[in-house]
């Protein structure tokens, strides 16, 4: 029973009521019962080998966790779950997930190229691209998520005899380039066994790079990857490169000695501001695909604030170049310079990896989508967010994987709507941050034609989603956080986000005053593209201002396990609820 305060001298009571369970959950529960009252473990086995869930235990521990967790004891000493008991089982998480796989079931021993990989930038900002501070706090969060790909800034320090790890013309306050390191090898592998990459973006003279040479040296040791060859003709694979890391920048040729100007403080305020478009806590709708395309298209190149030299291959040639350092660059990078077209040529003698903003890729993508998808077969591209992000917001991630790219580069501390769909992305292959690229984008065809997002597709297959319950929301939320006066009308938003033609979103109606709320709606998705697409699950709670946001997920469509499913939401930084859950279906027809 709830109370809420009405007016100044009255209260409404509110009771939480029996949940009524789901038609579909009580007929599933008839079927394997055979009629009964009562489901017993023989009946339990049945309904797992048809439906799977609960890995590695069996119907009988299934059973005793069950009446545990309900404080109930057997009937008459024989083990058996009432229907209540089921969907108590339905509801929960680890016994019964919405995934197929908590392993890493795909090849691993392709080139690193046939993979998407978990991709970070500027991973050591802890807020904002202008004033925040550096740490490596934000670099351990990373690792500790599965993401593979660190990058750092590396600047000489005020004394010219060190490296600080910063975002350079900026009022970023740097960390040491030392400190970033070590973290770097102490969480490198605890979420995952596969490689860890640094992107170095490198502003040093010679001798520092020397010093950066014998740092990674000293702090990774035999773990350190390098190849003796001066270029690699094929990539190495995640299996060949497990428990190992290695760096990726630009060949050491120039120092570009003027640093420009710093910006005043009153100038990065100003531009923090202009990027705060994100209203509610849950951020702006993800941009769809072609309209980026269409906009990058038509605009000139706004980079107001590019990392001018970073990757660039341009410069002056120095005398004295650091051979070592050179030596432990295993992905060679580069940006474009000339035409945007000519950037994405393949060279048949060497791999490279090739940096492009999201602007660039939008661009060529208009004209030249093909010719990326082809670059990408054997080359990395990594995508990275446009300079005006100051706010460390992302772009949609989409715009780089249906092209092939492998590092598609998001702001970890940009919380919002993009960053769930990458979070939700590498929930694939067991959480390894190594998700292998599905054939069609790693094929040419004999008339020479390879994969492209806007072409006509044919539907390969349709998604069924019914969204039944959901629970929790009283033990992880005040009474009163969602409205004053009664308990929330909860509504969910379920959809797909993937190539233009599959991306969709759809809307239950509002159930008012539950926080056990009963929609029983399904919905139907056409997918062209289900290979990469991913499941877009938010809830919210109608309001008559502003709705409040109630948890969210996002999950690959292609792992989704079919059935009535637990799903877990989370906040919207990414944490988990501890008991926020919607029971779901899932059908592939």
């Amino acid at each position: 029973m709830g109370t809420y305060k009405c007016c100044i001298f009255f209260t409404r009571r509110f009771a939480l009521g029996d949940t009524s369970t789901p038609e579909d959950v009580r007929a599933l529960f008839s079927l394997y019962a055979g009629g009964s009252p009562y489901m017993l473990a023989d009946d339990l086995r049945r309904y797992l080998a048809a439906w799977g869930g609960a890995d590695g235990e069996v119907p009988e521990q299934i059973i005793d966790r069950i009446l545990q967790d309900r404080s109930r004891t057997p009937r008459f000493g024989r083990p058996a779950l009432t229907v209540d008991d089921f969907l108590h089982f339905l509801f929960s998480e680890d016994l019964n997930p919405p995934l197929r796989y908590s392993k890493v079931h795909q090849d691993m021993n392709a080139p690193l190229s046939h993979y998407f990989i978990y991709t970070g930038h500027n991973s050591y900002l802890t807020g904002n691209q202008l004033s925040s501070d550096c740490s490596d706090v934000p670099i351990i969060k990373a690792l500790q998520l599965g993401v593979r790909v660190i990058e750092l800034d590396i600047w000489p320090n005020s004394c010219k005899d060190d490296i600080d790890v910063l975002h350079g013309r900026t009022l970023t306050a740097p960390v040491s380039l030392i400190k970033c390191l070590r973290s770097i090898k102490e969480y490198a592998f605890v979420a995952s066994p596969y490689p860890v990459i640094i992107t170095l973006e490198d502003h040093l003279t010679p001798d520092l790079q020397e010093r950066v040479a014998k740092m990674v040296l000293e702090v990774f040791g035999d773990i350190l990857y390098y190849p003796e060859s001066k270029h690699l003709q094929e990539f190495p694979s995640p299996e060949a490169l497990k428990g190992r890391v290695m760096l990726s920048t630009k060949p050491p040729k120039e120092y570009l000695e003027a640093k420009g100007d710093t910006m005043k403080e009153k100038e990065i305020e100003a531009r923090i501001k202009r990027g705060e478009r994100e209203a509610a806590a849950w951020g702006v709708e993800v941009p769809d695909i072609q309209d980026e395309m269409q906009v990058a298209d038509k605009d000139e190149d706004e980079l107001l604030y590019r990392e001018r030299g970073a990757d660039g291959d341009d410069g002056k040639e120095t005398k004295h170049v650091a051979a070592e350092y050179k030596h432990l660059i295993t992905i060679k990078a580069g940006k474009p310079k000339g035409p945007l077209v000519d950037a994405i040529k393949n060279d048949p003698d060497k791999v490279r990896r090739l940096s492009l903003s999201e602007q660039e890729l939008a661009k060529v993508a208009a004209h030249h989508g093909p010719n990326i998808v082809s670059f990408t077969h054997r080359n990395m591209l990594r995508i990275y967010p446009k300079g005006t992000r100051f706010n460390s917001s992302n772009y949609n991630p989409f715009l780089g994987w249906v092209h092939g790219a492998q590092m598609v580069a998001f702001n970890m501390q940009g919380y919002g709507r993009a960053l769930w769909l990458m979070h939700g992305f590498y929930k694939a292959n067991g959480g390894c941050g190594y998700v292998k690229k599905p054939d069609f984008l790693m094929q040419t065809c004999p008339d020479g034609k390879v994969f492209d997002s806007k072409a006509d597709l044919p539907v390969k297959a349709t998604l069924k989603v019914k969204v039944y319950m959901g629970e929790g929301w009283q033990k992880d939320f005040k009474q009163t956080h969602f409205d004053s006066y009664s308990p929330p009308d909860f509504y969910v938003k379920v959809g797909i986000a993937g190539v233009p033609l599959d991306s969709v979103m759809r809307k239950t109606k509002a159930v008012e005053d539950s926080w056990v709320p009963v929609w029983e709606e399904e919905f139907a998705f056409p997918l062209t593209v289900p290979e990469i697409a991913v499941l877009r699950v938010e809830v919210h709670e109608q309001d008559v201002n502003e709705d409040d946001f109630g948890g969210q997920t996002a999950l690959p469509v292609a792992e989704l396990r079919p059935g009535i499913r637990a799903v877990p939401l989370f906040d919207h930084k990414g944490l988990k609820f501890k008991s926020v859950k919607v029971l779901m279906s899932f059908e592939f027809a």
